[in-house]
């Protein structure tokens, strides 16, 4: 009896060693990877940005795409309490997402404003800008916000007019493959460029539609198809871009930035 029980404490301590092993690890390499997930993830929103500006695509490599970002994009701080550039935070490091959770940064939305089912919008925000010769020539602006299974991360870009849609995506999110995962696909994508914003009012009038838009609406400037089957997921996009373009988002920016006091 003795020597089973002496057999079986052995056991347990053996397992106990190797789960110990095993933590330490695992520990070890989640730390020592972590840089280098932070950098890829860095070089995928990059890409991202560079994509839907219409710089490049998927085949651009790490240094390409470092190379073109830093010669093409220019990163900005926006605050969006005031609606004017700022110099409170690095544009190159700052995380406004992470800034959401820091109540110092951040406010609580009420149900009334927060459409895109976000509860927390961060105080600054970083905007990304293409110019030539001085002038803005297209504007890429961060938007987020949930649909049926997930928050849709992405940016919608805008052209120097502040409000022809150049180019739009999202580059993380969970929807229904098939479905609410068709915002991934680039004949959806193909639809917005073209798109009007705003109306004759300067109100935020761009939406996603239930079925085809019809050409001859005179609506239809500000009008995208549906996704079939997916009826929340294109509510939750249309939530999310009006939201980021409304006042609690970047639409006092925009305001500013036309009348050139940003």
């Amino acid at each position: 009896m003795s020597s089973q029980r002496e057999s079986t404490a052995r056991t347990l301590t053996v397992a106990l060693l190797v789960c110990l092993v095993c933590s330490v690890f695992v520990a070890g390499a989640a730390v020592a990877l972590r840089p280098t997930q932070i950098e890829n993830r860095l070089l995928d929103k990059q890409r991202s940005i560079l994509a839907i500006a219409g710089l490049g695509d998927a085949s651009l490599s790490a240094t390409q795409v470092k190379q073109m970002f830093d010669e093409r994009i220019k990163a900005r701080i926006v605050d969006l309490e005031t609606g004017k550039f700022s110099d409170a935070q690095n544009p190159i490091t700052f995380d406004p997402l992470a800034s959401s959770k820091d109540p110092a940064l951040s406010k609580v939305l009420s149900g009334s404003e927060d459409i895109a089912s976000i509860k927390r919008r961060e105080r600054y925000s970083t905007v990304y800008m293409v110019e030539h010769d001085g002038q803005l020539d297209t504007l890429i602006i961060p938007v987020r916000g949930y649909g049926l299974w997930s928050t849709l991360h992405g940016f919608i870009a805008v052209k120097g007019d502040l409000n022809t849609v150049a180019g739009f995506g999202f580059y993380e999110h969970g929807e229904t493959p098939g479905l609410g995962g068709e915002v991934d696909n680039p004949k959806w994508r193909d639809l917005w460029l073209g798109k009007n914003l705003f109306n004759s009012k300067d109100e935020v009038a761009i939406r996603v539609i239930k079925g085809n838009v019809d050409k001859s609406s005179p609506t239809a400037a500000n009008q995208v198809d549906g996704l079939a089957g997916a009826t929340l997921t294109s509510n939750g996009v249309t939530h999310l871009v009006q939201f980021w373009l409304g006042e609690n988002g970047f639409g006092s920016f925009i305001e500013h930035l036309r009348a050139g006091e940003a």
